[in-house]
């Protein structure tokens, strides 16, 4: 690649040293420099790439993308220097490049805010690939790139490793991509140089304020994929946003003078209204109206929040290319989203749930939609806080849960470095007394909570959804919740025999049938 024009792209640089080097790599990490590198220094939170730069050298490394100035060690080895105020920006930008701007290639659809990124990821994943035949999903359970699914480490990864799997997918030919955007990245602008053609906001309820300090800084994060968005220079961008959230409508407004928006909610004035008709345990039913038509819309999903999930999905790949009444179609089919209000046991009239919410909001959501599909049993609800987050939501996701739940069981979430009777004593102020139950550790918690149910009750095990470890102060063990419930009922039957035939068996024996 031309190095003139590769790092004409770096916002303000001032380059010292040759422009006539060959490179054979660009990295932001030092470890994998080899010789003809350029290394990218970039501040993280827990390592300041600068520090590195002397090492790079040592390694090889030909150029130097810093936002300090060049050094003494730099001039004598002749290292080509390019300084920029911002290095996040410019490892973004320049990894785009030297990928070939892959973004530019697909229809890339992000998908922020603080409840609802995975499911809706997942749904405009599942209705690209039905409906364009192939496309990627990055997000917080897997990495799909056309070809392979593998498990994520990451939300939304950093710049060298997500301009690589984009390129990946274009190789693998991808049309479009199913992206879930978190703060943390906008902030730390690990998506720049990626050219969203769709951005989906769903709310914005607390959560991340040990990063983002207050909630207005949380916001301000995420309008960063709407403004970048609107930036692009073939104005063809669309912004889709919850019109039935304050945020959501605060960033509709900001945003209508700058780029396209669509709307989406049960709101009158919303662009793409949902009427609801039918919730079960088995399924939603809504009325669709858009542009003047209504459709009857069907999905698997259980919930008013995952209405507003589909609805979300419908909006965007529809705001992508996709024929609405496709989009529809896919939705009646739409994929068990692992970890969001899963199914994982229906024994003896109990059914069991493990659901991802650990946020006030998404944890009332959860309460709300089980006790309400449970009907004449009682909500049992197994939750706790994760350690080393912001402690002043847990409060208030102990009254949310104490708000549609019969009980209420306290246990660990992933504690990392605190103590986990300290997380549990935060949380137990907002239940009251009479709801209130604790048992720390999370196994024996989930176990008496499945001895507990009766028929008709509802179990669900919030907070860690799809994750399969618990993390402690000391070490990280294989952990899932789904696992739990699992090994509890094979247990009680060892055989394979249904539960409720057991039952009936023993009813018989005692002369009661």
């Amino acid at each position: 690649m031309n190095l003139k024009h590769l790092f004409s792209i770096v916002p303000d640089a001032t380059i010292t040293g040759s422009l006539k080097k060959p490179l054979s790599l660009l990295t932001d990490d030092s470890r994998k420099v080899i010789p003809g590198s350029c290394y990218v220094a970039v501040r993280g939170t827990q390592f300041d790439g600068h520090t590195a730069i002397s090492a790079a050298i040592a390694a090889g490394a030909t150029a130097i993308v810093a936002e300090t100035p060049v050094t003494d060690e730099a001039k004598a080895k002749d290292v080509m220097w390019i300084q920029t105020p911002d290095t996040h920006l410019a490892d973004g930008m320049l990894m785009s490049a030297w990928n070939a701007f892959p973004s530019q290639s697909m229809v890339m659809l992000g998908v922020t805010g603080t409840n609802g990124k995975t499911t809706i990821s997942y749904l405009t994943n599942a209705i690209f690939r039905a409906t364009w035949q192939r496309a990627g999903l990055i997000g917080t359970i897997v990495y799909d790139d056309g070809a392979k699914r593998v498990p994520s480490h990451n939300t939304t990864p950093g710049c060298a490793e997500l301009q690589t799997m984009l390129a990946g997918m274009v190789k693998n030919g991808c049309r479009a991509v199913a992206m879930e955007v978190s703060s943390h990245a906008l902030h730390q602008q690990r998506t720049a140089g990626t050219e969203f053609r769709v951005g989906i906001f769903t709310n914005l309820t607390q959560d991340h304020l040990d990063y983002h300090g207050d909630m207005e800084s949380y916001y301000q994060a995420k309008k960063l994929l709407f403004t970048s968005m609107a930036a692009n220079k073939d104005n063809k961008a669309v912004a889709v946003i919850n019109a039935d959230d304050a945020y959501g409508r605060r960033l509709a407004e900001e945003m209508r003078p700058l780029m396209k928006v669509r709307t989406f909610g049960t709101a009158d004035d919303a662009d793409f209204r949902a009427v609801p008709k039918l919730m079960t345990l088995k399924g939603s039913q809504y009325e669709l109206h858009y542009q003047g038509k209504s459709y009857l819309v069907r999905t698997p999903l259980i919930g008013a929040f995952n209405l507003s999930n589909s609805l979300a999905a419908l909006a965007g790949t529809v705001s992508a290319g996709v024929n609405l009444r496709d989009a529809i179609t896919c939705l009646a089919q739409s994929p068990q989203v692992p970890g969001r209000l899963e199914l994982v046991a229906s024994v003896n009239n109990v059914q069991s749930f493990v659901d991802y919410a650990h946020t006030p909001d998404a944890v009332e959501n959860a309460c709300r939609t089980m006790k309400a599909l449970c009907r004449t049993g009682r909500l049992i609800t197994i939750f706790g806080c994760g350690g080393d987050r912001d402690r002043t939501k847990r409060p208030l996701m102990g009254e949310a849960a104490a708000r549609f739940s019969d009980i209420c069981l306290v246990t660990s979430d992933n504690p990392r470095s605190e103590d986990p009777e300290s997380i549990i004593d935060e949380i137990m102020p907002g239940i009251p007394a009479e709801k209130q139950h604790r048992i720390t550790d999370r196994e024996e918690a989930i176990r008496a909570a499945l001895e507990l149910a009766r028929p008709g009750d509802v179990v669900l095990i919030a907070g860690k959804g799809h994750e399969n470890y618990q993390i402690f102060k000391d070490e990280t063990i294989d952990f899932s919740d789904a696992a739990v419930v699992k090994k509890f009922y094979a247990e009680k039957n060892p055989d394979g025999i249904s539960v409720p035939s057991i039952v009936m068996k023993k009813r018989a024996e005692e002369g009661r049938e």
